[in-house]
């Protein structure tokens, strides 16, 4: 690839201060730009945005290149937060680093690059991108590090977003992506992987969710409508939940004492219904219907067998595309435990991301 005028969203992580510095011994011209995308608590122990774009001057500086504090707070309040709030509330468990990507590192961020002249983005991904030219189409591949393939969150991503942005880590494991940190002597070598949701940081999910969502409280109720426990409000609960029910030492008719799961959400009537061990058949799903897709080649694939993905670190699970537009149903070989609402189903064809929904049954 010719030497070209990139712009890298450097986060202050380790991923991409590598990215960076792969693209800078490639020949291109290299700017970074930090992203601020929350401004509340900006400066209590939970946010660590002020130390993490600390850390991205600093590798800026070891790698002599630009960088620039660029504001997104505003739309990720409009575009993601005030999304992430809405699915809660109506019960359902959304993926806001699916709708980051998609509104904010490749909206925001990506008109921003080529209002500064850039002809290529870049991220610290671990994902690929190719052009195949037997289909005349930009490819979005996994990461080859398939602990950390990092496509699934990637999937919404079109034609036009996958040919102007380089993954330069995808091709490596993250375990050379460290060594070659310290190699270079970079001062975020030894940074711990950020992990969560940006905005939550290291605090309490539940008390965080508590200052935006309104709740009332209710009745947890086993698969016989019978009472076990009182949940503080549907919002604070996914399905497959196991930690904070509040129920352990309740047994169910006298039986093994299992743990208890959340497995459905009757917000008609406000009860949240939990069961008792992990193989539950309320917890697993033979199929599944999704919502709102986005295919990476702007068209949906014909119907056939894919591996699907209905939770991040999960391995492919062979299933039936039915029908695909708009919505898809998918039916699976084996059955697929808590398939939640909200959360992304993504299709692969073999190593090929083609896109995926938000889970709506």
């Amino acid at each position: 690839m010719k030497p070209s005028r990139v712009v890298v969203g450097l986060s202050g992580g380790v991923d991409s201060a590598v990215s960076a510095y792969l693209l800078k011994q490639q020949g291109h011209e290299v700017v970074g730009i930090f992203m601020k995308n929350w401004e509340d608590d900006d400066n209590s122990e939970f946010c660590s945005s002020r130390q993490d774009f600390l850390d991205a001057a600093a590798v800026a500086d070891v790698l002599g290149i630009e960088i620039e504090h660029v504001n997104f707070a505003a739309e990720y309040r409009d575009r993601v937060f005030a999304e992430f709030l809405r699915e809660y509330q109506a019960g359902r468990t959304p993926n806001p680093d699916v709708l980051c990507n998609a509104e904010i590192k490749f909206k925001a961020f990506l008109d921003h690059a080529m209002r500064l002249g850039a002809e290529k983005i870049a991220t610290g991904h671990y994902a690929r991108a190719r052009f195949n030219t037997e289909r005349g189409r930009h490819e979005l591949l996994k990461g080859l590090d398939p602990s950390k393939d990092q496509s699934y969150f990637l999937h919404r991503l079109n034609q036009a977003q996958i040919a102007t942005t380089l993954f330069p880590v995808g091709e490596l494991h993250k375990t050379e992506v460290r060594r070659m940190a310290e190699e270079i002597g970079l001062p975020n070598a030894k940074k711990k992987d950020s992990t969560g949701i940006c905005f939550i940081g290291e605090r309490p999910f539940r008390e965080f969710l508590n200052r935006y969502l309104s709740h009332a409280p209710g009745p947890m109720q086993d698969e016989r409508g019978r009472e076990v426990g009182r949940h503080v409000g549907l919002s604070f609960y996914t399905l497959g939940q196991r930690q904070g029910l509040g129920i352990g030492g309740v047994k169910a008719g006298g039986g093994e004492h299992e743990p208890w799961y959340v497995a459905r959400k009757d917000l008609e009537h406000n009860v949240l219904r939990v069961v008792q061990g992990h193989d539950h058949p309320w917890l697993l799903s033979n199929a599944l219907e999704a919502a709102d897709c986005s295919w990476c080649a702007g068209t949906p694939p014909p119907a056939g067998t894919y591996g699907a993905k209905t939770r991040y670190r999960q391995a492919d699970a062979a299933c039936a595309l039915r029908h695909a537009g708009p919505g898809i149903e998918l039916a699976f070989e084996q059955p697929q435990w808590a398939v939640t609402p909200g959360q992304s189903a993504v299709l692969y064809d073999g190593e090929v991301c083609l896109g995926g929904g938000i889970i709506v049954a």
